[in-house]
């Protein structure tokens, strides 16, 4: 903690209550809180929430209304998504995750660092209408994470990993999946079905295949924990920022 996060956490709590970060402080105390052994590669865990690997997409109301919409416009996700992948191949990158850069994991991002990817838009529009519309315009989406298309090329793995923390969690749209592929959360595997999503925790050790012929492609979008509250969320966020920009992040 600095001076400047114990301020504003010291106005959130004027705003919502002197307890309304007693989870966080108990996250960031010192020597962490208990954890299921496969989470040992996250850095917190927020305490008081559901410490399950999968969740069901449609439980909370505000996740329900976003894998609605995503679920109800997949011929266009899907249609668009190609005509991108073919023709303007330059608006996709190596996906850089925090443990590593792969080049055989392309990514096209609609929001990142806090913000839309306006340069996205033409390329995805139906994708970037939902993701404005329903997970920024609700407030569903993590401002730390992001939302992209996730393109597993042929032959490739993203190695067994934890991310960073629990309160935010992961929703997988599955956009264009060939056979042979499959996503594994706390030693449970899974296959992604087309149209449809799945939702995680991905403080939990998870790794996925692509053992199929060709590219693997899934919207990915980082919600918060629906069990997060308001106070917790605007704390959340100026933590992490804060600790990023002391890491030189500048994020």
């Amino acid at each position: 903690m600095t001076p400047s996060t114990d301020e504003r956490f010291a106005a959130i709590r004027d705003e919502f209550g002197p307890d309304s970060l007693a989870r966080v402080e108990e996250m960031i105390a010192p020597g962490g809180m208990p954890r299921h052994p496969l989470q040992a590669g996250a850095k917190w865990i927020l305490p008081g929430i559901s410490q399950k690997p999968w969740h069901d997409p449609r439980s909370d109301p505000g996740i329900a209304s976003l894998a609605d919409a995503l679920e109800g416009a997949h011929a266009s996700i899907a249609s668009e998504h190609e005509s991108a992948w073919r023709t303007n191949r330059t608006a996709f990158s190596d996906y850089e995750h925090y443990l590593t850069r792969q080049d055989d994991w392309q990514s096209l991002h609609l929001y990142r660092d806090g913000a839309l990817i306006e340069d996205s838009a033409s390329a995805a529009p139906t994708a970037y209408g939902i993701i404005e519309d329903v997970a920024v315009g609700n407030e569903l989406i993590c401002p730390l994470l992001e939302s992209h298309y996730s393109t597993l090329l042929p032959g490739s793995r993203i190695a067994p990993h934890c991310d960073l923390w629990n309160f935010s969690i992961n929703l997988h749209f599955a956009v264009d999946i060939p056979d042979d592929c499959d996503l594994t959360v706390a030693g449970e595997t899974r296959t992604w079905e087309e149209g449809r999503c799945l939702l995680f925790d991905y403080s939990f050790e998870h790794s996925a295949q692509n053992r199929g012929t060709r590219p693997r492609t899934c919207l990915l979008v980082d919600l918060w924990h629906p069990e997060t509250t308001i106070p917790e969320r605007q704390a959340l966020t100026v933590l992490v920022t804060r600790v990023r920009q002391l890491m030189g992040e500048g994020r």
